[in-house]
């Protein structure tokens, strides 16, 4: 995919503000990479849950809610900040909650029983959103810098953060709607997909929290980024939502 990235990268023009996190394009292509790997009771169930709307439909109502004061209690789920040297697991959990946290409930919500039709909905919703969360690197990144929010970087000489380039940048200068981008994502064979939907979720915030690692060291505060950033980092980006497809799947095939 390298050898075509400039034909895509056309524009640099980025509206900065409040951005959604993988920005809508990389959330909804991992919900399609997912629905296409659901067995037919999960899609059957799911379809009936969602009134037969598909996961990359929903995949940023977590973010969309966040324009309502009434949703603040789930703000802190997007993310997990720890120490680059400590596992998740060494840390106390924040008070507040965190990335983790937030996928152990809505599983717990959406698979019990005695939870309402519109709690399964919503903890559903919110599932897919997450898992999509949990494999942008920078939201397993590190407290003091806010997972990379406070490193300001340059992209395509306007003014952005490390968090903001992985985020959105680089996926919305690729120029694909997330269908085309689904589409183009590398190839794995049944054993590799098997190798990548094995693990727990605990295994998986330990993988990003890897990839959050080389990210930091990938770019110094004040750094001028554009196509070499992009070229060198795009296969880590689409592998990260090619994981993030198929682990939603695995996740939801159990669950069902």
């Amino acid at each position: 995919m390298k050898k075509f990235f400039f034909l895509f990268l056309f524009t640099a023009q980025v509206a900065f503000g409040n951005v959604p996190y993988w920005s809508k394009t990389g959330h909804r292509a991992i919900g399609d990479i997912a629905e296409k790997h659901l067995n037919r009771r999960t899609r059957k169930a799911i379809s009936k849950l969602l009134d037969g709307q598909s996961l990359a439909s929903v995949s940023n109502f977590a973010d969309e809610i966040k324009a309502d004061r009434k949703y603040r209690e789930f703000s802190a789920w997007h993310y997990v900040n720890f120490p680059a040297d400590k596992k998740y697991t060494d840390v106390a959990p924040s008070e507040y909650g965190d990335l983790i946290i937030g996928i152990e409930k809505c599983l717990s919500f959406v698979k019990d029983e005695k939870s309402s039709q519109e709690d399964k909905v919503f903890y559903l919703k919110m599932l897919v959103h997450l898992i999509g969360d949990l494999h942008q690197p920078m939201h397993v990144g590190r407290i003091e810098d806010k997972g990379g929010n406070d490193i300001q970087v340059q992209w395509f000489g306007k003014g952005s953060n490390l968090h903001r380039v992985w985020d959105t940048n680089m996926i919305n200068d690729y120029g694909m709607s997330y269908s085309e981008l689904a589409e183009s994502l590398p190839k794995w064979t049944k054993n590799q997909k098997k190798t990548i939907q094995s693990g727990t979720v605990l295994d998986w915030v330990e993988e990003s929290q890897e990839i959050a690692n080389q990210v930091y060291e990938s770019a110094e505060v004040g750094e001028k980024l554009g196509y070499r950033y992009a070229y060198v980092w795009w296969d880590t980006v689409e592998a990260q939502l090619q994981k993030g497809g198929l682990r939603l799947a695995k996740i939801l095939n159990d669950l069902f």
